[in-house]
């Protein structure tokens, strides 16, 4: 089991940090072609996005990694699942595809599940 824990959190953490890094340093107009959704934030909400997804894919694999704090690492999983969540209810709402959305709150339950 903590072999495919060990490689969700990977997964995820890539999954997050790419993502988060991209809503960090891209600009609004040039996301809005591949995430029609950002029409409905502002720039520096977008932003706050993009760290909440850094940090948390940071806190996903550091804290267990280095055996300093691991008790983050599943709580940076729940964060993720709650901030996944509230990405369904926004996809949801603008009748967008959410089935990323969905494998990503599912992994990262089972991370924090497994971890706690």
């Amino acid at each position: 089991m903590n072999v495919v824990l060990w490689v969700l959190q990977i997964l995820l953490g890539l999954a997050f940090l790419v993502a988060g890094t991209g809503k960090l340093t891209v600009p609004k107009t040039a996301l809005q072609p591949r995430m029609p959704y950002v029409e409905d934030f502002s720039q520096g909400q977008i932003r706050a996005i993009g760290a909440i997804e850094g940090l948390g894919a940071l806190g996903l694999v550091l804290p267990w990694a280095t055996g300093i704090a691991p008790v983050l690492t599943p709580l940076a999983a729940s964060g993720l699942a709650v901030t996944m969540v509230v990405a369904a209810g926004v996809h949801l709402r603008r009748k967008e595809n959410f089935a990323i959305t969905l494998v990503l709150l599912a992994m990262a339950v089972i991370v924090a599940v497994g971890r706690f």
